[in-house]
């Protein structure tokens, strides 16, 4: 008997599902695709009609959830009304944090990429990381050079030093809240510590 779409659609969803488990709780490298396929319940030949393999499978996760967007340039900036660009960074800094801390699986999905060594196999995974995540830095440079252009960034700071250090803090904050087992308030000190770098880039630093 033939599939329906929304049987199929099912089935993919529950592949998913069962990987992203598995990936969380062994790793992508100790999960095997039959490990995947008893997990949703389906056949290795089912994963197949799918997914060609568990690459593939690790991008559509990617992909689903909108990965790596681990850094402001996933928050919407606010309208442009004459305040500080600093200051929307931080708006837009904060509120990440702010999602993060309440997004278990965007917690999970993040924790796998943190974890995943990127052999050859996953190399499209890879290369997608390092596409994104120079679209972001340059879209962050590009707010800092407008504050530069004011006269708001301090002389010890160029918009590409500053772009640079600041998606560092960003991604070090996360990276341990995730890897340590959430020992500290993200939203809390995250935020704390994002002001006081900001504050630093300030052509009259408080």
């Amino acid at each position: 008997m033939r599939r329906t779409k929304a049987e199929a659609a099912e089935t993919r969803c529950s592949i998913l599902a069962a990987a992203e488990k598995l990936f969380f709780e062994k790793g992508v490298a100790n999960s095997a695709l039959d490990d995947i396929a008893a997990a949703a319940g389906v056949t290795r030949g089912a994963i197949y009609w799918h997914f060609a393999s568990k690459s593939e499978i690790f991008l559509e996760l990617y992909n689903a959830a909108q990965l790596p967007r681990v850094n402001i340039a996933d928050i919407e900036a606010p309208n442009d009304d004459g305040r500080d660009p600093l200051s929307l960074v931080e708006k837009m800094a904060c509120d990440w944090l702010d999602i993060l801390a309440t997004d278990r699986h965007r917690q999970r999905l993040l924790s796998i990429l943190i974890r995943t060594n990127f052999t050859e196999e996953f190399q499209p995974v890879m290369d997608e990381l390092d596409k994104l995540d120079q679209e972001h830095t340059l879209y962050l440079e590009s707010i800092l050079e407008r504050a530069a252009n004011d006269n708001r960034l301090a002389s010890a700071w160029t918009p590409r030093s500053a772009s640079r250090t600041f998606k560092w803090l960003m991604k070090g904050i996360c990276w341990d809240w995730l890897l340590y087992g959430q020992k500290f308030d993200l939203s809390r000190d995250g935020s704390d510590k994002v002001k006081r770098l900001l504050a630093s880039f300030g052509s009259n630093p408080a």
